[in-house]
Formats: C-alpha cells, structure tokens, sequence
C-alpha cells in the first residue's frame, strides 16, 4: 500500500492541491472514495473547521488529521515547501489566506448562487485575481513561484484554484501576464502536467453538484 490515504469524495474538490504536492514530490497515494452523497458533500466542501469527522482526511501510517489547509502545511514542513525563512513563511501564509478566501467565494456561487450570479461573479474576477498578479510581481526572485525561488505548498494550493476558474471563465487570466506564465510554468513542470493529463485527473469532477 502507498504512505498516504487521502479520504474524499469522488471529486477534485478541496484535494486536488494536495495531490498534485504529492505527485510532484515523487510520491504516491491512495485514494478512499466515499460514496457521492450530493447533500453531505457539498456541506463538506463548504466547511472551514476541522474536527475528527470532517473531511477530507489525511493518513500517515498511524496518523489521521483532516481539514485541506492543514494537511498541505503538514506536507509542505515534511518537504522543505513552506519557505526558505521566517518571513518567505509568513509570506505564503498569507498568499495562502487568500487562496482560501477566494476559494470560499467560488464555492458558496457553485453550492448556492451559480444560475444568478455567475456573470457577476466573473466580471468580478478581476479583482479577486489582482492581488496575485501584484505578489508575484513583487517576487525580487522571479514570478516562476509565489514567494522566492522554490516551489511551495501555496503554489499548488494557487495552481488548482486558478485552473478551476479557468474552467468557469476560459479568458480570465487574459489581463494578468504573470499569472498565465504562472500557471503555463507550474502546469509543465513533468509530473504535474503528466498527472493532469492523466484520468486520475480527469476523470473526477471538479464538484459534487456539476457545477464548474
């Protein structure tokens, strides 16, 4: 059996920055796929705290936690991913808040709003997306990464985030240079893009609901 089990619904969801950290760290996986029930699983997918029973669920060997942001910084200590210092640290905490409030956004307009509010949800994009663009501007290391000149568990955590609003709106990135080069370069990266060609990747949808 592979170290890991990551238990999840059937879906991409919140797991599938954790993958990809694990499949560009060389390292492998099994997947618990809990039966699609739509109902549970959307009120998962819109949770932010974490108890015994909350998912998605991380195992190592005899350790089991949960909840997708704690289980990318307990990967990203375990890989030398979260920094080359303090302050890169605090940086990509930060960057990562803002992946989590973003990603918070789009899933309340997939569970609750999408028929109403997708078109103000993309005009508003923009602005959502604006913050990220400035900080990898202000990378004095290059924009190749979020923070510095290493790849961290908040570029995965950014990568799946903005592939998914690329589904939802296909030219959203067209006004952001560095965030396309972002993505083009984090996507080529050969297990990561070979994963994301892979049906492990695409055979699973991105929601519970169908929505994307």
């Amino acid at each position: 059996m592979p170290p890991y089990t990551i238990t999840y619904f059937p879906i991409r969801g919140r797991c599938e920055a954790i993958r990809m950290l694990l499949v560009d760290q060389g390292q492998e996986w099994h997947d618990e796929r809990l039966k699609p029930d739509k109902c549970v699983c959307e009120s998962e997918e819109l949770k932010t705290a974490c108890f015994s029973e909350l998912l998605p669920k991380f195992t190592d060997g005899d350790f089991t936690f949960c909840q997708s942001n704690a289980i990318l910084r307990y990967l990203a200590r375990k890989y030398e991913l979260y920094g080359a210092n303090f302050q890169e640290a605090a940086l990509l905490d930060v960057a990562n808040d803002g992946v989590e409030t973003l990603r918070l956004k789009y899933l309340d307009l997939i569970y609750h709003h999408f028929e109403e509010d997708k078109d103000t949800y993309v005009k508003d994009l923009p602005t959502q997306l604006k913050p990220f663009e400035v900080l990898l501007s202000q990378n004095p290391r290059g924009g190749a990464f979020i923070v510095g000149d290493k790849i961290s568990f908040v570029d995965y955590n950014l990568l799946d985030l903005l592939l998914i609003h690329l589904t939802l709106a296909p030219h959203c990135l067209e006004d952001f240079p560095l965030l396309s080069a972002y993505v083009a370069g984090l996507s080529s990266r050969p297990r990561i893009g070979k994963y994301l060609d892979s049906p492990r990747h695409t055979s699973l949808p991105i929601n519970c609901n169908g929505k994307q």
